[in-house]
Order: C-alpha cells, then sequence, then structure tokens
C-alpha cells in the first residue's frame, strides 16, 4: 500500500467498516475477459462476506465459472474544500474516507444451515434487530434465493483522515470541518482524534 499512514491493519477496526455500511460491491470476471461490477447488500459474518440473489443472473455465471472476485466498500467523510486546506491549492483538496477491499473465492453455498444463518445475518443486520421472524429453510421463500460466500484471501483497508498532516495543519482542517458542521464532517473530526462538544445555541466545537 503507497498510504502506509492511511493503513488499517487492526482486523476489529476493519470489521467496523464492514459493519457501518450495508452495500458493498462486487467484481467478477465476464466471458470476454471484463470486470463486472454489482452493488449489493452484504453482512460480514464470521469472518466471510456474504449476500443473497435470484437463483440465475451474469454475476451467478461469472462467479461459477472462475471464483475469484474482488469485494469493496467504502465510507466517505469529509470533502476537504479549496478553502479547507492550508494551501489554498486546488491541487490539495481532498475526500475523506474508510474503504475495505477483500479479494478472495466466492461460492454459492448450498448446504441450508449455512444459508439460514446468513440470511438472518443479513436480516439482522439491516433490520438493527433481530426482533423478526427467524428465517428456516421452510421459510416460503427461502429457495427462491441464492446465498453466496466470499471467503477473503487478502483484505486490506484505509482510513484517510489527515494523518499526514502538520499538527498545526491538523487543526486547521479539523476547525473548518467543524465550521461547515455536516455530519460527515463532524464525523471526521472524531476519526481525526478530536473531542466535541455543542455550545449554548448548538453548534459543534472542538474541546481545548
Amino acid at each position: 500500500m503507497r498510504r502506509k499512514y492511511a493503513e488499517v491493519t487492526d482486523v476489529n477496526e476493519i470489521i467496523k467498516i464492514l459493519s457501518a455500511t450495508n452495500v458493498g460491491r462486487m467484481a467478477t470476471v465476464d466471458e470476454q475477459g471484463y470486470p463486472y461490477i454489482t452493488p449489493l447488500n452484504f453482512v460480514f459474518h464470521e469472518g466471510c462476506v456474504y449476500f443473497h440473489c435470484a437463483l440465475t443472473g451474469e454475476k451467478l455465471d461469472n462467479l461459477i465459472r472462475n471464483s475469484k472476485v474482488c469485494f469493496e466498500v467504502d465510507l466517505p467523510l469529509a470533502y476537504l474544500k479549496v478553502d479547507f486546506t492550508p494551501e489554498k491549492d486546488p491541487c490539495c483538496t481532498h475526500q475523506y474516507y474508510h474503504c475495505v477491499i477483500i479479494r478472495g473465492h466466492a461460492r454459492v453455498i448450498h448446504d441450508d444451515r449455512i444459508k439460514t444463518t446468513a440470511l438472518n445475518a443479513l436480516m439482522e443486520k439491516h433490520e438493527g434487530n433481530n426482533e423478526f421472524p427467524p428465517i428456516t429453510s421452510e421459510s416460503a421463500k427461502f429457495k427462491m434465493c441464492s446465498v453466496v460466500e466470499i471467503k477473503p484471501a487478502i483484505m486490506t483497508a484505509k482510513s484517510d483522515i489527515a494523518q499526514n498532516k502538520s499538527q498545526q495543519d491538523h487543526r486547521y482542517i479539523a476547525e473548518c470541518l467543524v465550521g461547515r458542521g455536516l455530519p460527515g464532517d463532524i464525523e471526521a473530526v472524531r476519526y481525526m482524534g478530536y473531542s466535541l462538544e455543542r455550545d449554548e445555541v448548538g453548534t459543534w466545537r472542538i474541546n481545548r
């Protein structure tokens, strides 16, 4: 990884990124050798990515023919506009983000136990709770969907949040983001390591 300062190696932090979004993108290889990218609802469960889909389709044809896939998730945080850069240089504008890239092998799950476990984990993630009738192999539409497992071979992650900036520039950027106050700005500033509070009128500010 070229930007080593942004590399995330802690598995728990990587799982946090994977858990923070419901949509990822899987790349397969089609018959002509072109990458084919598909957005997917997914869950990362017990070390693997799982998603459900129809019983037939191009992505299934591709991964059955060639099980090697690449799966990616990204979480955009704050966009660093020209005025927020100490240099005031358009070439220094930037997007802060988290991302995970998984290279691995995909397979359609035929074991009903694994399939039901994956579907229930997927439901729990998207519902935000487990207060739903559990899916079983007897559920009405159980046999009408496929469940695919992606087993990681290589998993890398980045959190690009101004780690390469000087202390002075780091603080300047944080102050600009807090002043704008968009949800992604506030989240980015927290990831940058600052503690925030609201003043008497509800405006965010950095704790001194």
